[in-house]
């Protein structure tokens, strides 16, 4: 069962010893970042800070820190739950005869129970400012020292697009520049600047909500790269199992998630512009100041007692580490869907999600290897990767050592490395112009003579299962252990 709110799973967090309340005061700027991260780094509690200062609002981050957390927020005991889950709903064939048809129904029904449902009031509106709307009062920090100011860190901004209407949920970062407005920082590729992009054509404002403290699967989704035209908060509705309940704006036509703990109302112009940043990314580099659209506040709605929920980002290992991780692991079914020979893929931490990823894959052909990279760099958010290594199936992706063993052993670099050219992320602060870059490919797969190679190519080393099985007997008699 999804819990119901962001209080529901604060409660269970701390009946489980995995939250930590501070209740002596601490500083918004820099101080609650430094906790967390040396918390985080090592795998600690959620932490709820009931005293920060200037603010009389509690604060909540690191609530997904751990994959055991991360879990829990899911409702699964591992992510692979969800993965299965998907995969049986990505299975459903067109039906072929009246009695496929009578064997989809059930499926249908349960599609049906995913779309979010619209209810007249909820939590979310026990307290309703406008006029004297002003964002002052929250806990927003500062995380790092250089960054431009205080940061909201983890909104949920909903948009509609302005000719289909078709809503988009992401997380965008908002820099605060006064109690009434903040910056929108809208990465170029993203599904809210596709939005914005379109309401500048047709030279109107653009309407936005920002929720802060949705139910933690809520949370969740608007972190997802859904496909593009895909409600976020229908996949919330699919991991929920259940629908995201959703009540109207007071000041703009937007719907919110009616749990949530704070609702921030208002607009874009299209085309106000002003400097946002530096902020201390999750690349573990300072993004540079660049100019984006400017959010002007018109309402705050909140729950009577409103927790505020945040994050930090930085070095990993942090707490969206354990988001991009259960994200992964998710989306393999349908990396599988359009590319049948993968076996797994992994992106590890430190290759900060869009910079490393590693793919293992059952090869049948000569460059396969090589189809299977330009096929990754055309899909979604992948076009990003700047590096991409593909190995055989026989290899353990989670494994680094066997990883960096095997695929070092397998590479001519000359031969088996290429470079291409296309989009790169935002954040990518080496590349050689903004939005545009060369990656890289890296066959590490066994070559074969059809490729070219006439070599021999040497078994791996490996003792033989009856010596195996004989020292295992004998294990004792050594006197070892």
């Amino acid at each position: 069962m999804a819990f119901r709110d962001l209080r529901e799973f604060i409660a269970t967090l701390e009946d489980a010893g995995d939250l930590r309340r501070i209740r002596v005061p601490v500083d918004p700027i820099l101080e609650v970042a430094e906790i967390t991260d040396r918390i985080s780094k090592r795998g600690g509690p959620a932490l709820l800070f009931e005293q920060v200062k200037g603010s009389t609002v509690p604060l909540l981050i690191n609530a997904f820190g751990t994959p055991e957390r991360m879990c829990l927020a899911l409702g699964v005991k591992a992510v692979e739950e969800v993965a299965e889950a998907l995969e049986g709903l990505l299975e459903t064939k067109a039906p072929q005869g009246l009695l496929d048809k009578l064997k989809l129904l059930p499926k249908l029904r349960d599609l049906a129970a995913f779309f979010p449902k619209a209810v007249k009031d909820g939590p979310c509106k026990e307290v309703v400012r406008t006029a004297d709307a002003s964002l002052d009062f929250l806990p927003i920090i500062q995380c790092w020292p250089q960054d431009a100011g205080r940061y909201i860190t983890f909104p949920l901004v909903i948009t509609k697009d302005p000719e289909t209407g078709i809503r988009n949920v992401g997380t965008y970062r908002m820099q605060v520049f006064d109690g009434k407005t903040t910056a929108m920082h809208w990465h170029t590729h993203k599904g809210g600047a596709a939005h914005y992009r379109k309401a500048k054509a047709l030279r109107q404002r653009i309407e936005v909500a920002a929720v802060l403290g949705a139910d933690p699967i809520t949370t969740f989704s608007g972190t997802v790269p859904a496909p593009e035209g895909i409600d976020e908060l229908m996949i919330a509705g699919f991991l929920r199992k259940e629908p995201v309940p959703l009540v109207p704006c007071e000041t703009v036509a937007l719907e919110v998630p009616a749990t949530a703990e704070i609702v921030l109302e208002g607009y874009v112009e299209p085309d106000e512009l002003r400097t946002e940043g530096p902020f201390g990314d999750h690349t573990g580099f300072y993004s540079l100041a660049d100019q984006y659209p400017v959010f002007h506040l018109t309402a705050i709605t909140h729950r009577r007692d409103p927790i505020y929920q945040t994050i930090i980002v930085g070095r990993p290992p942090m707490e969206d580490c354990h988001m991009a991780y259960a994200i992964e692991r998710i989306f393999l079914p349908l990396l599988r869907k359009q590319l049948p020979e993968v076996v797994d893929y992994h992106m590890p931490f430190e290759g900060i999600f869009h910079n490393l990823m590693l793919v293992s894959i059952r090869k049948q052909y000569p460059g396969h290897a090589r189809k299977v990279m330009h096929a990754l760099w055309g899909l979604g958010q992948a076009m990003f990767t700047k590096v991409i290594v593909v190995v055989d199936h026989d290899v353990n992706i989670h494994d680094p050592s066997e990883v960096t063993w095997k695929a070092l052993n397998h590479i001519d670099p000359e031969r088996d490395i290429e470079f291409v050219h296309g989009p790169v992320e935002t954040l990518d602060h080496a590349s050689r112009l903004p939005l545009y870059g060369s990656k890289m490919g890296v066959d590490a797969t066994r070559k074969w003579r059809t490729e070219g190679f006439t070599r021999d190519w040497p078994d791996e080393i490996l003792m033989s299962p009856e010596m195996k099985a004989l020292v295992d007997r004998r294990w004792q008699e050594y006197g070892l252990d």
